[in-house]
């Protein structure tokens, strides 16, 4: 079953990935991206959505700006992983396409309030400030979205912080709202994306797919390793986190999850941003709780999905 989503994201080399994947997916239908500043500027990361989209062949999806800012907290971003223009490393195409008019919060409310319910599937991997804003602008789309699949959060540690992660940190409130609404959703935090390595075998087979993207993806990878190594050195390879988060949705058994209540942490001068999973105890029912957090990652499937998205998109030149 082809699934219908909206990519809400901040690119980001791993955002760029996850656009790739949903381009180059025959079971994805991509019905727009939206953009939010977290790992660069709004603008930056807008400029690099719509010059992904550019590489992949794929200018008939349409990109909406979103907020630039955090709902209450400062702005931070991740210039230090993600480099100056947010996709340091490759040099990026001029989009052909002009931005798309209209807000993204506007545009995806009507996006869903338009669509039969149960149809569509939010899918941000950036801060979550667009998805709460659009749930407080329009309070009927949360019954109407099929699920929230975020790449955000832990349930344990951070990256951000000692129990933060950077999605979730830039911007607790927003985070607090979409945990506390009643639609499904799917936490793809880092415990689980930081198994997708980008290794060199895995980034090997890439390049040998032999065209410009997979070359773009390959040369992605080596700033995203030396980065990631810089700021970590316990990454030898890079961790591709967003792109996990459409795998779960092309294939769920790339992931094995567990059905858990999840809440933000608001208020604590050392926590703020910390996602709490209350793991205690039996799992509960599908009945009893709609959150759930992915904790396992199949390798070799994720980067089989990666790898053939890239091939596809080649082949449609």
């Amino acid at each position: 079953m082809v699934e219908k989503i909206i990519l809400d994201c901040d690119p980001g080399h791993d955002d760029a990935v996850a656009i790739i994947l949903a381009v180059g997916n025959p079971n994805i239908d991509l019905l727009g991206v939206t953009t939010v500043g977290g790992n660069q500027s709004l603008e930056k990361v807008t400029y690099n959505a719509r010059a992904v989209l550019e590489m992949a062949h794929a200018t008939n999806i349409p990109v909406h700006a979103g907020c630039d800012r955090p709902i209450v907290q400062p702005q931070e971003i991740a210039a230090s992983i993600h480099g100056e223009t947010g996709l340091d490393g490759v040099e990026l195409p001029v989009p052909s396409r002009p931005l798309d008019e209209g807000h993204a919060v506007n545009w995806i409310v009507d996006t869903i309030m338009n669509n039969e319910p149960g149809t569509i599937s939010l899918v941000p991997t950036g801060p979550l400030t667009n998805i709460a804003l659009a749930a407080r602008l329009e309070p009927r789309i949360v019954e109407r979205v099929k699920q929230v699949v975020l790449m955000g959060g832990a349930y344990h540690g951070g990256n951000w912080s000692a129990c933060a992660e950077f999605n979730i940190k830039a911007d607790p409130e927003a985070a607090h709202i979409v945990f506390n609404e009643s639609w499904l959703v799917t936490m793809v935090g880092i415990n689980v994306t930081e198994q997708a390595l980008c290794t060199p075998p895995v980034q090997q087979k890439i390049q040998e797919i032999g065209t410009d993207l997979s070359q773009f993806v390959s040369d992605l990878m080596d700033f995203f390793r030396d980065s990631s190594y810089k700021n970590d050195p316990d990454f030898v390879d890079p961790p591709v986190h967003d792109p996990c988060t459409v795998a779960y949705l092309i294939d769920p058994t790339v992931f094995t999850t567990r059905r858990c209540p999840i809440d933000v942490e608001l208020r604590g001068d050392l926590t703020v941003g910390m996602t709490v999973c209350d793991l205690r105890g039996l799992e509960p029912s599908a009945d009893e709780c709609n959150k759930q957090v992915a904790v396992k990652l199949d390798f070799n499937k994720f980067w089989g999905l990666v790898e053939d998205a890239i091939a596809r998109i080649g082949r449609c030149l």
